[in-house]
């Protein structure tokens, strides 16, 4: 069975409703981005910041999965499938796809300050200041901000060298480290960028461009590898 790995970005999750600092030329929900998802941020104003995000869980509640997600989906009934995200959402998840590397945290989650191995789950709920884990640390959103290391990119890079077909979706792949993972792919398999906006700047070898937005070009393009590689 081959491997499918599928790198997601912002683009993935547009047509789901989900905004990012992009769209408003470096403004999210009209807080300059340093402000609100940096480590800088955190430090000078932590009750802006988990404000920002308990915002952003209730926005993802009312929020679903698009028919790009959906197409994702089908694709594990004939491909051995990892997704490699840079979304903080759910959406994945949501839509029924297994296996999810995320690689700037997780929306619905949170961790210790002084243990970052101890997460937890809380959904569309609220963080609030003085929330503290067993050992009596500040709880914090379970995201990877802007000056702060990623701690999956290595993983991730260890499952892009195993890929048979690599996809890539909504992203620009501009932005550091998560762009050097187009560099362990293998120069010799097919690859396939969606996104609206995607140049083809010979960056990427071997690739097949297909300039739509993800729920249309996802589906088209799941039928497409289906009919050319699927084993039974």
């Amino acid at each position: 069975m081959k491997k499918i790995v599928v790198l997601t970005g912002a683009g993935m999750s547009a047509e789901s409703g989900i905004k990012t600092f992009r769209d408003a030329g470096g403004l999210w929900e009209d807080h300059d981005v340093m402000e609100v998802a940096s480590i800088d941020g955190w430090y000078k104003d932590p009750l802006l910041v988990l404000e920002f995000y308990n915002q952003r869980r209730k926005q993802l509640a009312e929020v679903h999965p698009n028919k790009g997600h959906k197409a994702l989906v089908e694709l594990e009934k004939h491909f051995d499938v990892y997704i490699i995200t840079q979304n903080v959402d759910d959406l994945h998840e949501r839509a029924g796809s297994k296996n999810i590397l995320h690689l700037h945290g997780e929306l619905t989650k949170v961790r210790s300050t002084g243990n970052e191995d101890m997460i937890y789950d809380i959904g569309a709920g609220e963080l609030k200041w003085g929330e503290k884990c067993e050992k009596g640390y500040q709880l914090r959103p379970h995201i990877v901000w802007f000056g702060e290391p990623v701690p999956m990119i290595m993983e991730a890079a260890k499952i892009t060298e195993q890929a048979d077909i690599l996809i890539i979706i909504g992203t620009s792949l501009n932005v550091y480290p998560a762009a050097g993972l187009l560099d362990y792919a293998s120069y010799r398999i097919p690859k396939y960028l969606i996104d609206p906006n995607a140049s083809d700047d010979g960056r990427i070898n071997n690739v097949t461009i297909i300039r739509q937005e993800a729920g249309t070009g996802v589906p088209a393009l799941v039928k497409e590898l289906e009919s050319k590689f699927a084993t039974v």
